[in-house]
């Protein structure tokens, strides 16, 4: 059930909850949370119990509340945002798009969508037909980066409808930007949520970590998506591209599909060069660990930038000629 806590019955509900999560709490704590006197308070348990559930007063000077122990308590009740958090949290339980949803979670799905008011519903529903998830499972999630519920709501409501929006975003180090978007769509790959959109802060496409974004509002203005846009590729792209600390160029002896089948999309951007040879563009934090990754690709090739890569493959011959000579069994005289 979805409750907001407006009306007399709704606060009625919401009192219920809070009996539910707080046992004990005191009459004037709860017209605090409320909004309402002490006397409307003993007015709505009297209201509870004429509907057969045992609210009881508690001795004491400060006349707390509680609900009989091994009473069967009604269906939860959930906030209009935390409906779509759980129904996101659901949703986005499958670790790719192949994968379908375990019929438990199918059936919580339909309980909790049978009783959602329509215009959460159909907030829902925009979710749901805005989300782009891997095409293959991975194995590997990041948990500390869910995103506000509201503000994901908002954004997939705008990609659907092609609506700018104004965002407030932070950044790792604590600053904050103000910037209009064009919303593109969304991606969530390895348990984070990314936004591709046109900034106009920026005057270019970009990629926003949805759990960065402090705050979303619609606008008026309306844009027009770009024609044969990939989203999926674009984030995929862009992920490949953030680490700043080299830059790289490899040519690989290979078709393009053909290097695809070893290269992750958010590893490299792959671009053929002709029908035999591939340009492999990326950025790396480290040459070492690059290099070892290149490693498992079984064709020839060629560094093109920087030279410091270069010198890391020779490295890394080194080692692999000096463990393979102390591993060569000696000959018997």
């Amino acid at each position: 059930m979805v409750m907001e806590a407006t009306k007399p019955a709704s606060r009625v509900l919401a009192m219920l909850e809070l009996l539910q999560d707080r046992p004990g709490i005191s009459g004037p704590a709860l017209a605090d949370e409320l909004g309402v006197t002490t006397r409307t308070i003993r007015r709505y348990v009297v209201t509870l119990q004429e509907m057969g559930i045992p609210v009881e007063p508690m001795a004491g000077r400060t006349g707390g509340y509680w609900l009989r122990p091994g009473f069967r308590m009604p269906p939860l009740m959930f906030s209009p945002e935390e409906a779509i958090g759980l129904t996101i949290a659901l949703l986005a339980s499958r670790t790719s798009a192949s994968e379908e949803l375990p019929k438990p979670v199918t059936q919580a799905l339909t309980k909790i969508e049978r009783v959602l008011p329509r215009e959460l519903l159909e907030r829902i529903e925009t979710i749901r037909s805005s989300l782009l998830l891997p095409e293959a499972p991975y194995t590997t999630m990041e948990s500390d980066s869910f995103p506000n519920p509201t503000v994901l709501a908002t954004l997939a409501q705008a990609t659907i409808t092609s609506r700018r929006c104004w965002m407030r975003y932070g950044r790792p180090d604590g600053d904050e930007s103000a910037r209009q978007v064009d919303p593109y769509g969304i991606v969530v790959h390895h348990g984070r949520w990314y936004l591709l959109a046109y900034c106009h802060l920026r005057g270019d496409q970009r990629t926003f970590r949805i759990d960065r974004i402090r705050r979303v509002d619609l606008l008026e203005s309306a844009y027009v998506r770009p024609a044969d846009l990939d989203v999926r590729a674009a984030v995929m792209a862009s992920l490949a591209l953030v680490r700043s600390d080299y830059q790289v160029d490899v040519e690989i002896h290979a078709p393009c599909e053909a290097v695809k089948e070893f290269i992750s999309p958010d590893l490299a951007v792959l671009e053929p060069i002709d029908g035999e040879t591939t340009r492999l563009v990326s950025a790396t934090e480290s040459l070492e660990w690059f290099v070892w990754r290149l490693s498992s690709i079984p064709f020839p090739m060629r560094v093109v930038s920087p030279p410091e890569l270069a010198d890391a493959f020779r490295a890394f011959g080194d080692r692999m000629h000096a463990i393979a000579t102390a591993s060569t069994p000696t000959t018997a005289g």
